[in-house]
């Protein structure tokens, strides 16, 4: 089983479909700087013939005063150009700086970093000059409660982001209309972390309905005390090597999060690119092993500037049990073992993702001393 329902959102990933993963497979690193199209304002209204073409519109916006004005914007659908990625990080960054909440989760940043013809479809918005005011992604999923295949068992999921500077004006309605004024009848899901009132007015405007949440708990390290980490009887725990337990790894996590798929079809490639980030640290990715096979794992991770004030807080990233390992406790021993590695890296406070919904999880996780913190919603709108 896995522990936790998690990374669904903020430093998460979603569930690409097999046919978008295989993809993925194939082209990480593919040159996608390609060229864009036009992306309608509302659902009917016309769109410029072929690839490579872009048409301004105008869009009924407000002032910084409240006075309604019409303002020309450009939206587009097309891959990520070197010089758009770097305005998207920098947008990125403004919004985590004004909302104390990252817009984009963990998987959509690495796309928008290491581009791939994975299906992903990539909107920006443009104001006149050329300034970016808003960036959206959208990727095939599983449809809730699908066990995948075609429409209509597949969903796009994604996110959505207005650059601080230019919000209350329009521009958040005109990008949400971009996204939903396609015709392959499936539904929109978009993820809005934080729960901000200005969001949850955004996607009621747009025929959005708030479908789920996940909370974001966190407990203080300083001073916790924090039980002895007591494993079923044969078990040993040792820390990951890089090279060598990547596809045991697979396994375990296919086979604990069977029934999430956004977490258990993780590929080779994920994990590649995670190991490649600068947070990558196998000092802290616990193995548990029984008998000579893996059967349960804590992978942490400490975000440099993450908590309070921009101080270092680590994370409980991932806990996973297979399934034939199950009872015991060796979940909560995992947990532990983690926890303790992270406050013996001096770090005052740490913090996990789980689904409001999975209430043995939120009920292990308070037993340990987390406390909710925030909250990130899903909002879906129909196809």
């Amino acid at each position: 089983m896995g522990i936790r329902l998690l990374r669904w959102h903020q430093d998460s990933r979603r569930t690409r479909t097999a046919a978008a993963r295989q993809a993925r497979s194939r082209a990480r690193g593919a040159d996608r700087h390609g060229q864009e199209r036009w992306v309608p304002l509302r659902a009917g209204e016309g769109r410029s013939r072929g690839q490579g073409k872009r048409r301004p519109a105008r869009v009924r916006c407000r002032d910084r005063g409240g006075a309604v004005i019409d303002s020309p914007v450009t939206i587009t659908e097309g891959s990520l150009a070197p010089s758009s990625v770097t305005e998207v990080l920098s947008l990125v960054s403004a919004a985590h700086a004004a909302d104390g909440f990252a817009p984009l989760s963990e998987d959509a940043l690495l796309h928008v970093r290491h581009p791939s013809a994975d299906g992903t479809r990539d909107f920006q918005l443009r104001l006149a000059g050329g300034t970016l005011g808003g960036y959206s992604q959208l990727a095939l999923a599983e449809a809730e409660g699908e066990a995948g295949g075609d429409s209509p068992g597949e969903e796009w999921s994604g996110e959505l982001v207005i650059h601080p500077g230019h919000r209350n004006q329009g521009l958040g309605t005109a990008l949400a209309g971009a996204l939903t004024g396609g015709d392959d009848g499936r539904d929109i899901r978009i993820w809005a972390h934080g729960d901000l009132p200005a969001a949850a007015a955004l996607a009621k405007s747009a025929g959005f309905a708030r479908i789920r949440s996940l909370y974001q708990m966190r407990m203080s390290l300083a001073g916790a005390a924090l039980p002895e980490p007591v494993f079923p009887a044969g078990v040993t725990v040792r820390t990951f090597r890089p090279g060598q337990d990547e596809e045991a790894w697979l396994g375990v996590n296919g086979r604990a999060f069977a029934h999430h798929p956004e977490q258990g079809s993780w590929t080779r490639q994920d994990i590649d690119l995670r190991e490649a980030e600068p947070w990558f640290d196998p000092d802290g990715f616990f193995l548990a092993e029984r008998d000579g096979e893996l059967a349960g794992f804590h992978w942490t991770k400490v975000h440099a500037n993450g908590g309070e004030g921009g101080t270092p807080i680590g994370e409980v990233y991932v806990v996973g049990v297979d399934p034939g390992r199950q009872g015991g406790g060796l979940g909560r021993a995992l947990t532990l073992v983690g926890l303790t590695h992270l406050r013996r890296l001096g770090l005052d406070a740490v913090l996990l993702y789980v689904d409001e919904s999975n209430t043995a999880a939120v009920r292990m996780y308070a037993g340990l001393g987390f406390t909710r913190w925030s909250t990130d919603v899903m909002y879906q709108h129909p196809g």
